[in-house]
């Protein structure tokens, strides 16, 4: 069944977006299966102001009819061995029934623009094998690359739980 033609508002979050970002973090535990991550210790109002207030970092939204429907969050990072800087981003989800209908897409070319002019020179995202439907996305934006990722505990019994 074809889905109906719908329209997507596209808009970076700020520190006044609170409640969009509460609603964003919904939409990853949904779609990363991982609400232990994203919803059983939320962050206060205050932490989320300072860190929308950042703009080292990009937290980009879609909505539709008014709803959060999807997003991406980003950091910015300045490098050191020339002046630039790279854009990470970090997540990135779309809830179900808004899928392949250029959502991610949209959020992509938005961050383009933001990181763009703030003087970045690149734009990079990891994506877990098997995950088919964002490794066709973005080897469809950009040059994929074969790397290792490895998670350094920061505690003793080298687990990532908090302590």
């Amino acid at each position: 069944m074809k889905k109906a033609q719908r329209s997507f508002v596209y808009e970076r979050l700020t520190a006044k977006d609170v409640p969009s970002m509460r609603a964003l973090l919904d939409v990853y535990a949904v779609a990363f299966e991982d609400p232990e991550s994203y919803q059983s210790r939320p962050p206060s109002d205050d932490y989320l102001r300072r860190l929308l207030g950042r703009e080292t970092f990009f937290t980009v939204v879609a909505k539709h009819e008014g709803s959060v429907v999807g997003g991406l969050s980003a950091y910015q990072l300045e490098k050191f061995e020339q002046e630039r800087s790279e854009v990470y981003i970090y997540d990135l989800a779309v809830q179900e029934d808004f899928r392949r209908q250029g959502v991610a897409r949209g959020l992509i070319q938005q961050l383009i623009t933001l990181a763009r002019d703030r003087g970045a020179w690149v734009i990079f995202v990891q994506a877990d094998y098997g995950d088919e439907p964002a490794i066709k996305l973005y080897e469809s934006m950009g040059v994929r690359e074969e790397v290792l990722h490895f998670d350094i505990s920061m505690n003793p019994a080298g687990r990532h739980e908090p302590e």
